[in-house]
């Protein structure tokens, strides 16, 4: 056993479980029609999304019960029990409230009253980035096993009106995990991974918290000329042509940094597991690296954009069907509010 502060030589981390949850009410194309100056084809042909789900708004903490739904059928399909974790990541940007952090409540849901808790926020990069720390935590020796959660409830934070149709037919609620383990087979864990950041594009995706923070107020009066628009506040603000734009460039950009970085070729790669953002986005990426449509997994057609939930949800998606070997290469590549993007290169 390591005593936490030196790393033992070499080390394998394994993807032990995996699980995922999902609302179940399932708001479909239709039904935004009824909601919004919009329709099934204008929708489909911009995003691919026919549907999204989206939780309970009678419940009080909607994101830590389907991170905690997550986790359970992640450690169900380890085999293990939660008092098995040294630690309780969760990656999230929609925590039910300021304090305490997601990752606390379900642990305390699952019964665990010592185990380290900890949130991480990077958006829709939330996952990726938190599933490469998870692995830098075992790999060092300061645990033996993490519990990774992606999970968000985005859709309370959009507007179900013509005002707010540019983000809102966009996401979906939705949660994600996997337990990883310290193991003797060295071969397993992760290869190589990027991170990056530039807060200058902060304004292209955010939420404000207070009318205040409303990027370029004089744009966003309200039709009394009272002020900023008050339906601003506490919903998504996007510049959908601008992120799509960042979207496209960096995704294959952080691909190809990551190959290299393993010293691998595009088809050496089994599984690329995508942030689901916006089908003609995938599509670009699995053309510009000729990649067949079984290399790389969409979902966003029946779950839209689900944030850190993404990845999580795919790669569960993909161990239920059988699809994941011992020995596969797989990818988990993101990109999001932050702006953000990142990748991490796995061997299972």
């Amino acid at each position: 056993m390591s005593d936490g502060r030196t790393a033992p030589p070499h080390t394998g981390v394994e993807i032990a479980g995996s699980g995922s949850a999902l609302p179940e009410h399932r708001l479909t194309n239709a039904e935004l029609e009824s909601l919004m100056d919009t329709s099934d084809e204008w929708i489909l042909q911009r995003t691919g999304i026919r549907e999204r789900r989206r939780h309970d708004t009678s419940t009080p903490y909607p994101t830590s019960d389907l991170g905690t739904a997550a986790l359970e059928n992640a450690l169900d399909d380890a085999g293990m029990h939660a008092e098995g974790l040294g630690l309780v990541l969760c990656a999230t940007m929609t925590p039910d409230s300021p304090t305490p952090a997601v990752s606390c409540r379900i642990a305390a849901n699952l019964g665990l009253r010592t185990t380290g808790a900890i949130d991480l926020n990077a958006a829709c990069s939330g996952f990726v980035f938190a599933v490469s720390t998870a692995h830098a935590m075992i790999a060092s020796g300061l645990y033996d096993s993490i519990a990774v959660v992606g999970v968000d409830t985005v859709t309370r934070h959009c507007d179900y009106s013509t005002f707010g149709r540019g983000a809102a037919i966009l996401f979906g609620d939705g949660a994600g995990a996997v337990i990883l383990k310290k193991t003797n087979d060295t071969a397993k864990g992760m290869l190589a991974q990027a991170m990056h950041a530039n807060g200058n594009g902060a304004k292209s995706l955010y939420i404000p918290c207070g009318l205040d923070q409303v990027e370029d107020p004089e744009s966003h009066q309200a039709e009394d000329g009272s002020g900023v628009d008050p339906r601003l506040n506490d919903k998504i603000q996007m510049n959908g042509k601008g992120v799509f734009k960042f979207a496209v460039s960096k995704f294959p950009e952080v691909i190809q940094e990551t190959l290299d970085l393993a010293g691998l070729t595009a088809d050496r790669v089994d599984h690329y597991v995508c942030h689901q953002a916006n089908a003609r986005i995938l599509e670009a990426a699995r053309e510009r690296f000729g990649l067949p449509e079984s290399k790389l997994r969409v979902n966003i057609d029946r779950l839209g954009n689900t944030v850190a939930g993404s990845c999580p949800i795919v790669y569960d998606e993909l161990k239920r069907e059988s699809l994941l070997e011992p020995g596969q290469k797989v990818m988990f590549i993101a990109f999001g509010a932050g702006l953000t993007w990142g990748a991490s290169l796995w061997q299972i």
